[in-house]
Order: structure tokens, then C-alpha cells, then sequence
């Protein structure tokens, strides 16, 4: 549905975007995530037509948004960081002037009410915008990008505003038009990408420098492959039984985390899945597994390795430079 191949956005001597090229399929949810300053804006702002790219191309349901911008938008439901609403304008009068100016061919009366219904504006349909709360603006934002039923949404930070109720509504709501639409979701809230996401673009000082799904980057940046599981019994016997398992390296005996209760670090040789050879082992012998966890990044530390080159975005290194100066302070 989206196919971007060699995008670069210059700026005079700066270049914003370098060569960058992915696709997202039909019925796909991309994330796509990147520090301030990264391109990311800009990627966004030259799929939508808003800006032209230096070089490269990016099509929309097979159409080349610069040859054929009108064409291609009539496929693209875009809602930038701060909706475009007008705030002179009540909710309905707003969205039927989007209606006309995206020439929608679908029965206005039942299509907007549906989308009101949708995004939970309803209630406030025939209120005056600027009288509305962020989040509910927020909402109105929401509703305009789905009006005329694209092909292809583009959100970017969709919840920013809305309390924790409405954020879930809204995830839900994303999750559900993904069935039947191609999404870029882009967030700064990395759970929530997680959480409604198929797979995710990293961009980093204009170039991808990761695009796959969460699971398998965490798995290809883990710099090792342990689980972490407690279980109750003889610590020496589960010990030894784990140590027995296909494919396993090491088997640590770390501490007992409660009476009776011990925790194991175990390390699996590169490439293997222990997880269910571990759980047979164990209930062979009635020793109950009361904690399994990977030692695989999650999806902040994912971002911060990607962006920075480490799991804390630097903090570490400085805060071992002050940990120097304070011993040389003291002496």
C-alpha cells in the first residue's frame, strides 16, 4: 500500500532524509519512531504531499504522490501533532467542510455520524470547537483524517491530550481500523507502539537504522540470550535437571527470592528456544515455575541502543564522569 524507495529531503547543505526506503503492506500497523531532529517529521510530511522530496519516490496504493498528488491523497487520512481544526466551526459544520473538500463520494449524513460515533464525539457534535477540551480536539483531529474512508491513515501522536481512558479507547479504535487500513503510527510513547503495532521503523539522523518487529530486534540486540525464572524446590536437583535441557549453556543459582523459592539465571545457547524444554524439565518433577522472564530489551532500551548507541542515551557514560570527579573531590 505504501512503498517508499530512496527518499532524501535536502535543506541547502543539510539533508534532512538520505536514501531511505520501506514498505508498509495493507491491513499492516507501522510504527514509526525517532528522536527530535531525526527526519521523521519530514518522512511523514513528504508521504503526505505536504512537502516535496529532493529525490526518491514514495507511492500510495501504486500512485506517485508528486506525479499525481491528488490522486494519491485521496487514498491518505493524515493527523499531524496538532489537529487541523478550526475552532470558529462546531464539530458537524467542521467535518462536513472536510467532507466537501475531500470530495467524498460516501452518504454524507450516515458516514459522519458513524465516524463521530467512532472517536466517542458525539455528544459534542453540534459545540463549537474552540470550546472544546484538548483531548476532545484531539478527537475532532481524529474523525477528520477518517473522513472519506482512506485506504491509508497516517497518525502522528494521535493521543497526545487524552486521559488514560480516552488513550485506550483510541488504541482500541487504531488496532480495529487496522483490519482494514494501512497505519504509520507515530509516537513518542514507546508502550503504546508496542501495544498496537505490527512492526516498527527506527530513523536516526535521517538514515533507518532499524525496521522490524519488536520481538525480533530485541532478540538481535540482546548481547545475550538468558531467561530468569524462579521456581519452588530442591535448588540443587532443579540445578541439575535445567542443566540437562537441549541447547542450554549455563545454569546460575542467584538466590533464594523467597523461603523455598529460588531464582535462576539461565543461558541458552545462541539460536535456541529453551523456554518449553524448561517448563517440561520442571513439571516432570512438580517444581512449579512462579516467574519466566527473557533478559531480551524492551522496546525503550531497543530505541535508545538504535539512537544513541546504549540502553540509557549517554546517561551512563556521565554518570561515570561524575562518579570520577567526586572520587577525585575527595582525595
Amino acid at each position: 500500500m505504501i512503498e517508499v524507495s530512496n527518499l532524501t529531503k535536502q535543506y541547502g547543505s543539510k539533508t534532512a532524509v538520505k536514501n531511505i526506503s520501506f514498505s508498509v503492506n495493507e491491513g499492516e500497523i507501522l510504527g514509526f519512531l525517532g528522536p527530535n531532529g531525526a527526519g521523521k517529521s519530514t518522512t511523514m510530511n513528504m508521504l503526505t504531499g505536504y512537502i516535496s522530496s529532493t529525490s526518491g519516490t514514495a507511492k500510495i496504493n501504486g500512485i506517485d504522490i508528486l506525479e499525481d498528488p491528488i490522486a494519491a491523497k485521496k487514498n491518505i487520512g493524515y493527523l499531524p501533532e496538532k489537529p487541523p481544526v478550526y475552532g470558529d466551526m462546531t464539530v458537524k459544520e467542521y467535518l462536513s467542510f472536510v467532507y466537501k473538500l475531500k470530495k467524498s463520494k460516501l452518504p454524507r449524513e450516515s458516514h459522519l455520524a458513524e465516524i463521530c460515533e467512532l472517536v466517542k464525539i458525539t455528544d459534542v457534535k453540534n459545540r463549537l470547537i474552540r470550546n472544546l477540551s484538548k483531548g476532545y480536539q484531539q478527537r475532532v483531529g481524529f474523525a477528520q483524517a477518517l473522513v472519506g474512508n482512506p485506504g491509508v491513515l497516517i497518525l502522528d501522536e494521535p493521543t497526545v491530550g487524552l486521559d488514560p481512558k480516552q488513550i485506550i479507547e483510541i488504541r482500541t479504535l487504531i488496532k480495529r481500523l487496522g483490519k482494514h487500513h494501512t497505519v504509520i503510527l507515530s509516537s513518542h510513547i514507546l508502550p503504546e507502539v508496542q501495544a498496537v503495532c505490527d512492526r516498527i521503523v527506527v530513523i536516526s539522523s535521517g538514515s533507518i537504522v532499524a525496521n522490524d518487529t519488536t520481538d525480533a530486534l530485541a532478540r538481535n540486540l540482546s548481547s545475550d540470550h538468558k531467561l530468569v525464572i524462579r521456581t519452588e524446590g530442591n535448588p540443587e536437583d532443579i540445578k541439575k535437571l535445567l542443566s540437562g535441557v537441549q541447547g542450554m549453556d549455563r545454569v546460575h543459582l542467584n538466590r533464594e527470592a523467597e523461603p523455598g523459592v529460588f531464582e535462576f539465571f539461565l543461558e541458552a545457547k545462541q539460536g535456541t528456544d529453551i523456554r518449553r524444554d524448561v517448563s517440561k524439565k520442571l513439571s516432570s518433577r512438580n517444581y512449579p515455575i512462579l516467574l519466566m522472564k527473557s533478559n531480551e530489551l524492551t522496546l525503550e532500551e531497543i530505541f535508545l541502543k538504535l539512537t544513541t548507541g546504549d540502553n540509557y542515551g549517554g546517561l551512563e557514560k556521565y554518570e561515570k564522569t561524575l562518579d570520577s570527579k567526586e572520587k577525585e573531590g575527595g582525595k
